[in-house]
């Protein structure tokens, strides 16, 4: 039996059991502690090979797949990427050094961000990073005269998605309008533009009324089209193929801004999101709330912006279950994972699972009440390893001097 649309590709039900990359869930559990990050590391590979064949068959000019590092900037998810000939899209001093030690050739790197530091740009400079996106007109004056330049494009646009998540707005903190990118493209020697109008995006409308304002600041050798394809969290939520959205993007792109551009995109979240998992242990249930060892620590959406997830016993997967409430262990009545799941007579000792976490989750997790952010464990042709080892407690006052 297969697992259920939101679990990776690379996973199954055997009796009841998860498997992730072959490996048993209860078996990671005992063997890595929980909370655990679990990765299934031939869907990251397939994710990555979709989007690049992709590109290659529905546009026949230049173009590049740049993962977005910041959904999980991990090195070894880094290193896959860079395996899989992708680039990278680097927005501090942080992601840059680690794509680096991941592997990645600097020329395919791109440094992001609405406020860069000196020392983050001298960094990129001596590097080599190939490609810098200027924010502002500062930005612009910083490089002119070294990497290739694009200028970030604030379309105006008002994508459907979380207020959080949306990015290419008017009044954004990101980018530049259209009248003063066009100043900045008239007075420097620039390459293109870029935009990034959202995240978790199904419609492709909104993407192509932000083309049309790329092309109103004039015509360029390179676009960079962004990123922000959706993924689903629960079942039933609609599923948009990478292969789909790629075509979709490309047939805007050329009607919009004109054959043969050279076109970059970047997902994050699309590739790796489906790819991981998250493993807890069950350490109390009361009245129908279900406490786990993590929480807000380990994974923070749905503190931040309400974000949904599916959750299951991961030794008793698709039983019936009774209504309740999974909560993390930190002193915030917030801290909630899942406001309404159906679990079957859980347990104090139960091994719980929570899909679709391989996006953000390592990203964001933090020390809140001291508690040792999780390991991350590579899962592949029943094989595991641990990429990330687990905090010890000696790490917590590490820096402290």
């Amino acid at each position: 039996m297969a697992a259920a649309a939101v679990y990776p590709e690379d996973s199954a039900v055997q009796a009841g059991r998860l498997q992730i990359g072959g490996c048993d869930a209860l078996e990671l559990a005992r063997e890595f502690g929980t909370p655990a990050y679990v990765v299934a590391e031939d869907d990251l590979r397939a994710r990555a090979r979709e989007f690049t064949s992709a590109l290659r068959e529905h546009h026949d000019g230049p173009g590049e797949v740049v993962y977005a590092s910041k959904a999980f900037p991990c090195t070894a998810v880094l290193r896959v990427f860079a395996q899989e000939g992708l680039g990278c899209d680097v927005a501090s001093g942080g992601e840059l050094h680690l794509a680096l030690r991941a592997g990645f050739d600097p020329a395919r790197l791109y440094l992001h961000g609405n406020a860069k530091s000196d020392a983050e740009l001298t960094m990129a400079l001596e590097a080599g990073v190939g490609t810098v996106v200027v924010d502002n007109e500062r930005d612009a004056e910083r490089v002119a005269g070294g990497p290739r330049i694009l200028v970030r494009v604030t379309p105006g646009v008002d994508a459907d998605t979380h207020a959080a998540i949306l990015t290419g707005q008017a009044g954004s903190k990101f980018g530049m309008p259209p009248a003063a990118a066009r100043a900045v493209a008239e007075r420097l020697d620039v390459a293109g533009l870029h935009m990034h109008i959202g995240s978790q995006l199904r419609s492709l409308d909104p993407y192509r009324r932000a083309m049309a304002a790329l092309a109103e600041v004039g015509e360029f050798e390179v676009y960079d089209l962004g990123g922000g394809l959706a993924v689903p969290y629960l079942p039933g939520d609609e599923v948009v193929a990478p292969a789909g959205w790629v075509a979709g993007m490309v047939e805007a792109a050329h009607a919009e801004l004109g054959p043969g551009r050279s076109l970059v995109l970047e997902p994050g979240r699309a590739l790796v999101a489906a790819a991981g998992v998250t493993l807890y242990t069950v350490e109390s249930v009361k009245d129908g709330v279900v406490a786990v060892d993590g929480g807000m620590s380990d994974n923070l959406r749905p503190m931040l912006y309400g974000a949904p997830y599916d959750v299951a016993l991961a030794g008793r997967m698709g039983e019936a279950g009774q209504p309740c409430q999974v909560v993390g262990k930190h002193c915030e009545s917030g801290d909630v994972l899942v406001r309404e799941a159906l679990l079957p007579d859980p347990r104090p000792g139960d091994v719980l699972v929570t899909p679709v976490t391989g996006a953000y989750g390592h990203a964001m997790a933090n020390n809140y009440n001291g508690v040792p952010r999780p390991p991350v464990v590579f899962c592949s042709g029943g094989d595991a390893r641990a990429v990330v080892r687990r905090e010890t407690y000696e790490d917590l006052h590490a820096r402290d001097v």
